[in-house]
Parts: C-alpha cells; structure tokens; sequence
C-alpha cells in the first residue's frame, strides 16, 4: 500500500448538503487504513451494514493482511465507513468471475480488485463518504503515480451484489460500473438462496471480452489512425510476406 500516508484528507473539498441530522463536512472526514485495533469496531460495523456472517479469520485478515486494500473513512475518532478490497491474480479467480476479462489478460501477472465490502454509517450516507472512498481505491490501482507492488497490472475492478440491493446497484451503476453477469443463487441468506449481479469496473486498458462487433471497431480505429484503410492494409499484408519469405 505504498505511496499512502496513514491519514488523507488532502483533495476533497466537498461540502454536502444540510440535513437535519449532524452529518460531517468531508473536509472533516479522514482516510486510513484499517489495523488490529479496529477489529471490534470494524464487526460492529458490518454486522450492522450486510447481512451476511462473516467468520472471525475475516476479520483478522482484513484489519492485518497487506493483501486487502481496507479503507476506513474516520470522524471524530469512529469510523463511518470502510471499503475492503482484494487484490488477486486474474488467473485464480472462481469460474464464474473468469469471464470479466478478455482472453488477452489470461496471464500469470494480471491482476483484479474485488470488492468484498463497502459501506456507510446511516446517519452518514449520500453525503459523498462512499463516493470518496472508491475514488481512492481507484486512484490507487490506476492513478497516474505507480503503486507497489501492483504496478498498473490490475486490470478489473469488480464485485457481487444482490439483485434486490436497488441502492447499491444505483450507486455503482452511476459510477460506470457495469453490469456484467447475473448469478442465481449466489447467496445464501439465512438459510436461503438470493440472486446476485457482478459489477465491473475496467481500468489500466483492461476490458471485457470482444464481440464481432468490437473487433470490426478496433480494425477500423486501427486503419484509421494509419492514415486509412488501404495503407494499412498494405502495411499488414507486407509485415505477412516479410514473415513469410525469411521462413
């Protein structure tokens, strides 16, 4: 998590709107990461906010692992809200997430960000702290300043939701998070089985996996800054007979 001092605020000069209730200006609010000290705070939290059970091992990992990108947004000393992200490899990612990528990043060294949880305090929400929240994670993996020890590699950003989870999907769907799958029974609520949506967010040059019509796009987009079809394909059928003759 390098190139991250232990509080951030520096950026967001953003005041909401008034409310009845004693919601905080963001110019108020501070960024750290989460440590073994918040462990009970952080279930408290959680416990309130989904309603699935996680296991104490979470919990541990999150508020210790340098694997989980855990972001708590903190006023007044309490934490108000977190996001929890993890950083994996593309490549072990469960069947059903496979397909978020092109075949193009099936590569040892391409990296994905899952969100495994992001959420607000009640008395503190639409007012830009979940907002706030994934812009830093999303700054950190694709910021213009390289960050160890990711480097530009991760090329996804994704995460599941319910499908009855309306704000949520509003939320994502209005930060050009895009739909990408539908998962019957992918949760198990309680004893019951829920449907869910992946949601997906591409950076770094990462991107879903092309149609016809992507293709068709590319090639014309590619023959276009060439300086038109016909040199272009001149261009490529000489690079083929070149090949072609030294063998």
């Amino acid at each position: 998590m390098a190139g991250f001092s232990w509080y951030l605020s520096e950026g967001f000069q953003v005041i909401i709107e008034k409310s009845k209730e004693d919601k905080c200006s963001l110019n108020d609010v501070q960024l750290r990461f989460l440590c073994p000290d918040d462990l009970e705070e952080v279930r408290a939290l959680c416990r309130d906010w989904f309603p699935i059970e996680y296991p104490q091992s979470w919990y541990e990992d999150i508020t210790s692992s340098e694997r989980f990108f855990a972001l708590a947004a903190v006023y007044k000393t309490q934490i108000i809200g977190l996001i929890v992200a993890e950083i994996k490899p593309y490549l072990k990612l469960n069947a059903e997430d496979r397909g978020i990528l092109s075949r193009w990043f099936a590569s040892k060294d391409t990296l994905v960000a899952y969100i495994l949880s992001l959420g607000v305090v009640r008395s503190h929400r639409r007012s830009g702290v979940a907002t706030m929240l994934l812009d830093v994670l999303i700054k950190h993996l694709a910021g213009p300043v390289v960050q160890l020890p990711h480097e530009h590699r991760v090329k996804a950003i994704f995460l599941h939701v319910l499908t009855t989870n309306n704000e949520a999907i509003h939320f994502y769907e209005k930060r050009r998070f895009r739909l990408h799958s539908f998962l019957p029974y992918y949760y198990s609520i309680k004893g019951r089985c829920k449907d869910g949506f992946t949601y997906v967010y591409y950076v770094n040059g990462g991107h879903a996996p092309w149609g016809i019509y992507d293709y068709v796009k590319y090639v014309a987009r590619a023959a276009w800054s060439g300086g038109g079809l016909y040199p272009w394909i001149w261009g490529k059928l000489r690079t083929a007979l070149t090949i072609a003759w030294h063998r």
